[in-house]
């Protein structure tokens, strides 16, 4: 059984750097596209980045591109998000989520498995 779990998430001074984790304690999370989602209060939840099962493509949201990088590593069973610039349009809750399609990697909806999310907040 998939369960993901996201760690990392704190309070943060805007221009810092911050890394996110996501493990499945199943073991499954390496035969999974994975992606980063996260919600601002108030807001839907938006697709962030996503990363295929191999770990050889990668897709980023054009608010985030060039500032995060989204990773894999299959001997831990975790991905990573990298975040680098982080603004106070960054503040929001950060999910991990698993699926099966690259081709709909932005629709939420696509993803089977989620984590419980990890808050992030970006102080100005």
């Amino acid at each position: 059984q998939v369960h993901l779990v996201e760690t990392g998430g704190r309070m943060i001074e805007a221009g810092a750097s911050l890394r996110l984790s996501c493990r499945d304690s199943g073991r499954f999370l390496n035969n999974l596209v994975m992606g980063w989602f996260r919600q601002a209060p108030g807001k839907e939840r938006e697709f962030v980045a996503a990363i295929s099962q191999g770990g050889g493509s990668t897709a980023y949201s054009d608010a985030v591109k060039d500032r995060f990088t989204i990773s894999r590593e299959k001997d831990e069973n975790k991905m990573y998000l990298q975040m680098e610039s982080l603004s106070a349009d960054d503040t929001g809750v950060y999910y991990c989520a698993g699926g099966h399609s690259w081709f709909e990697r932005e629709d939420p909806w696509r993803y089977n498995y989620w984590g419980q999310g990890t808050q992030v907040t970006v102080s100005s």
